[in-house]
């Protein structure tokens, strides 16, 4: 398992950004975390490296899922913080992005683990200060 320390927002996003270029099309990210952890500003960052602007993400607590056009790639966004049963999510089609051909980053995954595809990757998001995370990664 990887770990990192970032000390500020920018650094979350460099981190982030680097995390990122090693996912391919179909992976699945898992963003662990408190609340206020930081996994919103982790996917600013992640998103960058597919030449979007951070600017664009924004948590999707109230529609559960954001979709996001990069260069030749499609990201999705998840935040299942609001969802009471699994079935919500199934509504929805998650699992058909789940096992497509775009990246899913999903926040608060603890709620939809039992349909969750056995290859996802993990990021969890711990703070250690006010403004220190430390970032911990594993596939």
């Amino acid at each position: 398992m990887e770990k990192k320390i970032s000390r500020s927002e920018e650094e979350t996003f460099r981190i982030a950004k680097e995390y990122a270029m090693q996912i391919k099309p179909g992976d699945v990210i898992c963003l662990e975390g408190d609340l206020g952890a930081g996994k919103t500003h982790f996917t600013k960052g992640f998103v960058t490296a597919f030449g979007l602007e951070k600017d664009i993400v924004s948590s999707p607590t109230f529609a559960l899922i954001n979709e996001y056009q990069g260069d030749n790639i499609e990201i999705f966004h998840f935040d299942c913080y609001r969802l009471e049963e699994i079935q919500e999510a199934l509504e929805i089609g998650a699992e058909e992005y789940f096992y497509g051909d775009g990246i899913c980053i999903i926040e608060w995954p603890e709620r939809i683990r039992a349909i969750l595809p056995s290859h996802s990757k993990t990021v969890t998001i711990t703070s250690t200060g006010p403004s220190e995370r430390e970032i911990r990664f594993n596939s």
